[in-house]
Formats: structure tokens, C-alpha cells, sequence
């Protein structure tokens, strides 16, 4: 699995700017995003598989920060089964705490993309930051379950 995109906003409704590499830590989460405090929803994560689908469903290849989240990742689908795994990226450790429901700001940036990314889990995971570290564009991704790995 590969980081893909890492992206953050300074606002609720701010534009999302894409970045090629941050610091993400404990206390602020993603450097400079307006949800880094600590919480359940600190960081979200975005699978590309399930975005595609999400656009293929709607007609439309669209660009994926407009599902707002910090990171996309290549190479898994994220599920209920997810829940409390841990997403490792280089020193970086995310646990994942539940999904990233679809919200009706979805269909303000695409009609039909809310619904579209209900099936799934497709619009992504809320995590929390167990230790920080500084990640880009491209770094491997792991997925550690238990006694289970997937990279």
C-alpha cells in the first residue's frame, strides 16, 4: 500500500491545499489542519480504490480532495473490520476509531457523491495520532490487525 495524497484545510470550509509532505503529531494532528486536536477525528484516511468507485458510481472522475480528507491511500478498502487497526506510515501510527460518514456538504461539491460514499465505508476513516512523525508522497503504508500486517 502507498501514500498517494496528503492534503489539509485551515478552516471548516477552507479550500484544501495538497501537500507533498508534514509533520502529523499527538497534539496537533496534520501540521497546520483546523481538526488536528486531539480526538476521535483528528486525521481522516481515504481509500482510492473506494473513491473510484465512488466516482464511477456518480459518472465522474473527480479530484479526491473534495471528500476533505487529510490522506489517500492506494491499495486497501476500509471497513466496520478496521476499527482499531493501526495505519503506519514510516514513524507515523493512526489508529482508526470509525468511519468518516458522508455528509450532505458531499452533494455541494457533486450531486449524488454523499450517497455514493455510504456503501463501504467508502468515504473513508477517522483516526487518532498514537505517535507522530513526518510522511510524503509515496511512503509505504501498512495496516496491522491484531497479529495481522498488510502492506
Amino acid at each position: 500500500m502507498k501514500l498517494m495524497g496528503i492534503a489539509r484545510r485551515k478552516a471548516s470550509r477552507a479550500v484544501m491545499e495538497e501537500l507533498q509532505f508534514v509533520n502529523v503529531s499527538p497534539e496537533k494532528g496534520v501540521e497546520g489542519d483546523f481538526r488536528g486536536k486531539p480526538g476521535k477525528r483528528q486525521v481522516t484516511v481515504l481509500s482510492l480504490d473506494a473513491w473510484t468507485d465512488a466516482c464511477q458510481e456518480v459518472g465522474e472522475s473527480l479530484p479526491w480532495t473534495i471528500r476533505r480528507a487529510n490522506l489517500l491511500v492506494e491499495g486497501t478498502r476500509f471497513s466496520q473490520a478496521n476499527v482499531g487497526d493501526v495505519i503506519q506510515i514510516g514513524q507515523l501510527r493512526l489508529k482508526v476509531t470509525r468511519e468518516t460518514d458522508p455528509c450532505p456538504r458531499m452533494d455541494e461539491q457533486f450531486q449524488g457523491m454523499t450517497q455514493a460514499l455510504k456503501p463501504d465505508w467508502r468515504g473513508g476513516v477517522c483516526c487518532t495520532v498514537l505517535s507522530g512523525g513526518r510522511i510524503q508522497l509515496g511512503d509505504t503504508v501498512r495496516i496491522e490487525s491484531g497479529n495481522a500486517v498488510q502492506e
